[in-house]
């Protein structure tokens, strides 16, 4: 057969598709299985593999459908879904192209709760070490709710009831639809960087676990850990609980619980103050009684009915002490005018002209008896060099060369025995006025020579 009449293996594959395509059934399907493989890419796009007990198909979620997704799709979930089913060209696979999904048995939205409540634990956003303490008498209140909410006016005219003197500063909010949780995170922003916050309020009021998703999203959870302002969460009624209600610093069952959490009352402050007061008085009162009764106890002390036997062994002390001065200043004067003079009659014994004769005196023996003893020290010295020369010159062999002998050497070396030549060896011989060279014509040994000739 020709081979123009082969078609090529994309010819196959497009035609192929063209069928999935005119299928109308293959249109909108509706599929549930588990999901398996499940690879979130970085580009937002989910690829994953759908399967049951006997088969499994191939899927995708591009980002423009998986962006709506109110929970993150994990390994093993089972989930209902909504798309296509066509051909992937490049691998000829055919695969299901996702439009939308959502858990089975369970609401997306609670799904997706309960995943960032879980995440967020494990990193540590709802530990008590990073809760803040409310003050107790705030000055200035802020508040993050819709501008035209009944929450707000719950808020403000709680305030004013309990605690008149704090003032309130709104920060605008959208609290439900797309555009809330954004709009949240700017608030928080916004009170942030106000300066002058003791506390603040985020919140609305009740509704569906649509209208109050907005905070349970991620971005307004983060937002909240990251205030530096203490934060109170109101949002919705007492039953109702969301993310931010974790995080925040206290929780509110509702906004005017949340007021009254921020404040104290203003009775019962008048009431504490009393009670401070009351409790104040009392304390003066006990304390004067106990010093009034001291001072009794003193007034009614024997040292103060005789105070003069108080002091009355000081004023013998004095007087003793007083007659010691006295005595005591006679006798120093005595004795120094008695020292002065004996200095007196020493200055006239020892006048400047007998001193200097004393002195010139001394100074004579003292340069005799030095020169003695220099003299002295030099015959010492000069009668032991002598001793050394003669000593030395004794040792000198170059005297001793002047009586006949002679020194050999041997390679530069001092040689006095036979042992150290052989026949025939060259030698030196240093006389008393020069060096021979001499060569070893024989060697003898105990030989007594008498005369030399």
């Amino acid at each position: 057969m020709d081979g123009n009449n082969y078609l090529s293996v994309n010819s196959l594959t497009k035609y192929i598709r063209r069928k999935f395509d005119a299928d109308p059934y293959l249109r909108n399907v509706f599929v549930k299985g588990e999901l398996s493989n499940v690879k979130i890419h970085p580009s937002g796009h989910i690829y994953f593999t759908l399967k049951d007990d006997k088969s499994r198909i191939q899927s995708a979620m591009f980002r423009t459908a998986a962006k709506d997704l109110k929970f993150k799709p994990e390994e093993g979930m089972n989930v209902l879904i909504t798309g296509d089913v066509n051909v992937y060209e490049a691998s000829g696979q055919y695969q299901l192209y996702v439009q939308s999904m959502q858990p089975d048995g369970v609401g997306a939205l609670y799904l997706a709760y309960e995943q960032l409540k879980n995440e967020l634990a494990k990193e540590g956003l709802f530990d008590a070490r990073w809760k803040q303490s409310l003050p107790v008498l705030p000055r200035t209140i802020g508040v993050i709710t819709a501008q035209s909410g009944a929450a707000l006016r719950d808020i403000c005219s709680t305030i004013q009831r309990r605690y008149p003197l704090a003032s309130i500063v709104l920060f605008p909010a959208i609290v439900q639809g797309p555009q809330a949780a954004p709009s949240i995170v700017r608030s928080i922003e916004q009170a942030s960087s106000y300066g002058s916050l003791d506390v603040l309020i985020i919140g609305r009021g009740g509704g569906s676990i649509e209208d109050l998703w907005a905070f349970n999203e991620e971005t307004v959870a983060r937002a909240i850990f990251s205030c530096k302002i203490p934060i109170i969460s109101a949002v919705g009624h007492e039953t109702d609980t969301t993310i931010a209600d974790f995080v925040s610093d206290r929780r509110a069952p509702t906004p005017t619980a949340a007021a009254e959490l921020a404040v104290p009352s203003r009775e019962e402050l008048f009431e504490r103050i009393l009670d401070r007061k009351r409790s104040i008085y009392k304390s003066f009162s006990n304390q004067i009684k106990h010093e009034r009764k001291r001072l009794q106890h003193f007034q009614q002390s024997y040292p103060l009915q005789f105070p003069e036997r108080l002091y009355r062994p000081f004023t013998e002390r004095l007087s003793g002490l007083s007659d010691r001065l006295v005595r005591n200043k006679s006798e120093l004067t005595v004795n120094r005018k008695a020292e002065h003079e004996r200095l007196q009659r020493m200055l006239l014994f020892y006048s400047p002209e007998q001193k200097i004769k004393d002195g010139t005196k001394n100074a004579s023996l003292l340069t005799e008896r030095l020169t003695r003893s220099i003299l002295q020290e030099l015959r010492t010295k000069k009668d032991r060099f002598e001793t050394s020369i003669r000593m030395l010159k004794a040792l000198n062999p170059l005297d001793i060369m002047d009586r006949g002998f002679s020194i050999v050497y041997k390679d530069g070396n001092v040689s006095n025995s036979i042992e150290d030549f052989i026949t025939g060896e060259q030698i030196q011989v240093r006389v008393q006025d020069g060096v021979l060279d001499a060569e070893i014509k024989s060697i003898r040994t105990n030989v007594v020579v008498s005369k030399f000739l």
